[in-house]
């Protein structure tokens, strides 16, 4: 049946010259291999059919001949001798399919966008090495890492980005909270002169949130002449918490006990990130490498507030260092008739 030219690029089969520009457009610039570092290979399957889709679609004579016979005929030099043919030039029947390269269609549409993609049109020196100036996705944070320093274009470079740790406490990962962080930047107004400005960033913390997650407040670093600002972004650090370890979306907490307890039974008294008050007694008999789990004590998982994960309960259990002659005898007893 062959690629349906019409689905990959998301139109209808009576879309104009516009319609695929603007699908081209998005598409291209979601599946840019250098876009999907993590997931390169398909990246670079589907910008491939993107363009090619894009690449028949937008020119009349193939999407003609694709309407007719499909991705098989096109590829299959057709229309056949006989069938009214287009008749290029020396009155051959048959049309020969030249694909563009996906390179040469990408810095050929976005040249004339601004994206900086400068004199490579036709094959001018690329910076990179995937044949796009560095600087062609500078308002992604991926690229901004990728100082474009030196390179000849008229577009502004953007500057990197300016990462601050937001410490948080296991507290306020769990409920979920507002911080509220004052910056200080340098604006230029309409007449060029730069001033200071103070501003008040209101950052929403959602519970269940991990160390690592990032949060951006895109271009609001320095403004400076001829310069795109860095975008701002903060990342989320855990501050150690006295009672609660955190493993992914579970608690840990280790519990202190001595042997009578850890043989005899013992009452878990908890209190939890949110306040409530837990009592969880244990019956079993309580090894070194016992675990106790209570099932949706943890952390919230963060696409499902309502769902958390689980308290899991280690135990420290301290052995006495030395027993008198009498109690080895009585332990031994009362060991003995146990079994």
């Amino acid at each position: 049946m062959g690629a349906d030219y019409y689905k990959i690029l998301q139109v209808d089969r009576s879309a104009k010259d516009d319609d695929l520009k603007k699908a081209y457009r998005k598409l291209a610039m979601k599946w840019h291999p250098d876009k999907n570092p993590s997931n390169k290979k398909e990246a670079e399957a589907k910008f491939k059919q993107i363009s090619e889709a894009y690449d028949v679609l937008s020119d009349p004579q193939k999407r003609t001949i694709y309407d007719q016979y499909g991705e098989e005929g096109l590829k299959g030099q057709v229309p056949p001798p006989g069938s009214g043919g287009f008749g290029p030039e020396g009155g051959s029947t048959t049309f020969r399919f030249n694909p563009r390269s996906p390179d040469d269609i990408f810095s050929e549409f976005f040249g004339f966008q601004g994206f900086g993609m400068g004199d490579m049109g036709g094959g001018g020196s690329r910076a990179g090495g995937s044949g796009f100036p560095r600087s062609m996705f500078g308002d992604d944070i991926f690229s901004s890492f990728r100082a474009a320093a030196g390179e000849a274009s008229s577009v502004p470079r953007k500057a990197a980005a300016i990462e601050r740790t937001l410490p948080c406490s296991l507290e306020d990962l769990y409920k979920g909270t507002t911080k509220k962080m004052k910056i200080s930047r340098d604006v230029i107004d309409s007449s060029g002169r730069p001033s200071t400005v103070e501003e008040i960033l209101t950052i929403e913390i959602k519970p269940g949130w991990k160390k690592g997650t990032k949060i951006t407040f895109p271009e609001k670093g320095n403004e400076q002449r001829g310069v795109i600002p860095s975008d701002l972004v903060f990342i989320i650090d855990e501050k150690p918490h006295s009672v609660f370890k955190r493993d992914g979306n579970d608690l840990i907490v280790t519990q202190k006990i001595s042997l009578v307890e850890a043989l005899t039974g013992y009452t878990v008294q908890l209190t939890t990130l949110d306040g409530r008050s837990l009592t969880i007694p244990i019956n079993n008999i309580i090894s070194p490498t016992y675990e106790e789990v209570v099932k949706g004590e943890g952390m919230p998982i963060p696409k499902e507030p309502s769902r958390k994960g689980n308290l899991r309960m280690k135990f420290n259990i301290k052995f006495p260092s030395k027993l008198t002659s009498e109690q080895k005898t009585g332990f031994k007893r009362l060991m003995s008739s146990a079994s």
